[in-house]
Order: structure tokens, then C-alpha cells, then sequence
């Protein structure tokens, strides 16, 4: 099950009390305050971990406690400090507060990590109080409590370039074709239902990561299909890629609604560098006849058939040398 957003409760640990003790020891009179610090509270951290790709595991725990810091001891003794509580997540992932909405933060690169809650500091035993005027204090200091909070985590998968389009238009059938996932493929809409990321891996070593969302049709705006709900996770991506079968019964007006529909839900999504690829080359007798509609904004038109693979490989390569002068620039 792919969940992409959940609410945590953290708490941190508070800190440990010090403590009143008195130095008591054979030969030695008026030894003097001798109470130790307490420890201080764990800490609750998130921690980007590449091997996740889902939040589901946060499902069936919302509420996180990291443990209080030990009391000070005898002899000066400070209290043992908490372990940290660390909640691994996918990279991508966001947080805010649910309250009021305001970021947080986010954990990007694997081993990332964000402070969400921070542990109490422990109290000072009776040993800081001592004064020439009040050698042998008996009062100590408690330990702070730590910090609580209700976040939201929001996933954003991390793709070089996300596959854009409407119901059937090709898009699970060409990433099952250039990587190794295999998301569900079927002749009816909305077969994908959430999205599917795949590794593209070219020659001499390269290689990029495709992302794959549900399809957007006419209304996704405003809530309409699966798509909307989705396509936050093509926003960290370099580039995107609309397909449109070539068998489309308006291809012009199939591109302008995908563009309408991106417009509306995220001028800066809409903005980014995009090419389009007339999908399904192999249900036409002659693909090289196909008179594609002009696409004014897109760096490039490519006729392609994950089937038969008609125009992958160049198209491939027009997707590596882009996503190259993005990372450049």
C-alpha cells in the first residue's frame, strides 16, 4: 500500500533532575555538596533512508515518546543522557507542522536528518550552589521538559523525470519497458493507482530515475480522477514528459488539456522544461507519417512504441542529454 501522508505526535524526553547529596567520606569532615547533574532527554529525529519508498509504517504508530534523561547521582555523579528516538523516512519527504501549517523542514539525501523534537535539559545537582556564604546548599534543579509536537509528513518522490498523461496513454507500458519495475498494466483506465518509480540505465554507467503518476483527465484541478491527488510527486522533478497516443482522436486538444490541467494546479510545475512523446506508434501503419501538432513550449517531439520500441533508445538519450544541462545549470 503506498500512503504518501500521515500524522506523528512526537514528545522528547525530558531532562533528568539533579540531585542534594553531601560529600561523606572517611578523614574528610565538611566534605561539601557533592550531587550530581541529571542527563539530559532523548531527542526525536527524522532520518532519510533510501530503502523506503512508502510511510505506511507510520500508520500503525502515531504517537512517538523519546525516554527521560536519568537523574543525577551521588558524588557527582551525572545522570546517564537518553538515546534519541530516529524515525527513518523516504527521501522526499516533508514536514510541517499540523497546526499551522508552517514548514518544518525536509530530509532529501539518504542519511539526512531533521530535528523534530527536542529532549529536555538536565537539572544541576546542589554541587553548583555552593557559595562562601552558603557552603552546603540542599536545593537542586529539575530537569527541563522536552518539547512536543503534531507534524505532518508529506512524501514528494524524487524522479530525474516524471510521465505525465491521461488515463491509458502508455505511461506504465513504456516504464515497464526502460527499468525494472513493473507496475499493472490493463486495458482499462486508472489501472495505476498510485505511482511507480523505475531506474533508467543507459550505456557507460548512466543512468536516471522515471516517475510514473496516475492519469489526469479533464477536471483534475479540481479533484477529479487520481491525478491531482499525485502529481505533487512530479514537483521535485528536473523535467517532465506528457504522452499522448498518436492514435488520439484530437492529439492538439489532448496536449492543451494536460497543460491546462498542470497550469492550474502549480504555475511552477507547469514551468518546467517538458517534451512530449506521441506514445503508441505501433497501433499506426506508418508512425514516420505522423503529423504531430506543434508543441511551442516543449524541447522536443519523439514518436515512440514501448511495445515494439520504435524510438526509445533516442528517445532515451534526448532525456539523459536534458536532464545533463539541467544538472549543469
Amino acid at each position: 500500500m503506498f500512503i504518501d501522508e500521515v500524522v506523528l505526535d512526537v514528545i522528547a524526553g525530558a531532562g533528568g533532575s539533579g540531585m542534594t547529596a553531601f560529600r561523606r567520606e572517611k578523614f574528610v569532615p565538611k566534605g561539601g555538596p557533592s550531587g550530581g547533574d541529571g542527563g539530559n532527554g532523548g531527542s526525536v529525529y527524522l532520518v532519510a533512508d533510501p530503502q523506503l519508498w512508502t510511510l505506511l509504517d507510520y500508520t500503525y504508530q502515531r504517537l512517538w515518546v523519546a525516554r527521560s534523561g536519568e537523574p543525577g547521582g551521588p558524588r557527582q555523579q551525572t545522570g546517564r543522557t537518553a538515546e534519541d528516538v530516529v524515525l527513518p523516512v523516504p527521501p522526499g519527504t516533508e514536514v510541517r507542522d499540523a497546526e499551522s501549517g508552517e514548514l518544518i523542514g525536509e530530509v532529501l539525501g539518504p542519511g539526512e536528518r531533521l530535528l523534530l523534537a527536542r529532549g529536555g535539559k538536565g537539572g544541576l545537582g546542589n554541587q553548583h550552589f555552593a557559595t562562601p556564604t552558603r557552603q552546603a546548599p540542599h536545593h537542586y534543579q529539575p530537569g527541563k521538559e522536552g518539547e512536543r509536537r503534531r507534524i505532518g509528513l508529506t512524501l514528494k518522490l524524487i524522479a530525474d523525470a516524471g510521465l505525465l498523461g491521461e488515463p491509458n496513454a502508455g505511461k506504465s507500458t513504456l516504464l515497464a519497458s526502460v527499468t525494472a519495475a513493473r507496475p499493472k498494466i490493463a486495458d482499462y483506465p486508472f489501472t495505476t493507482l498510485e505511482p511507480n518509480l523505475g531506474v533508467v540505465r543507459l550505456s557507460d554507467h548512466r543512468s536516471f530515475v522515471l516517475a510514473d503518476i496516475p492519469g489526469i483527465i479533464e477536471g483534475a484541478h479540481a479533484g477529479k480522477g487520481l491525478g491531482l491527488k499525485f502529481l505533487r510527486h512530479v514537483e521535485r522533478t528536473r523535467l517532465l514528459v506528457y504522452l499522448i497516443p498518436v492514435h488520439a482522436s484530437d492529439p492538439a486538444a489532448a496536449y492543451a488539456l494536460l497543460r491546462r490541467e498542470l497550469s492550474t494546479f502549480s504555475a511552477a510545475l507547469a514551468a518546467k522544461p517538458h517534451c512530449v512523446a506521441w506514445t503508441k506508434a505501433d497501433l499506426v501503419p506508418s508512425p514516420e507519417t505522423f503529423a504531430a501538432p506543434p508543441t511551442p513550449d516543449a524541447f522536443g517531439q519523439y514518436v515512440i512504441s514501448a511495445v515494439s520500441r520504435t524510438g526509445v533508445e533516442a528517445f532515451l538519450e534526448a532525456l539523459w542529454g536534458r536532464l545533463a544541462a539541467e544538472r549543469a545549470s
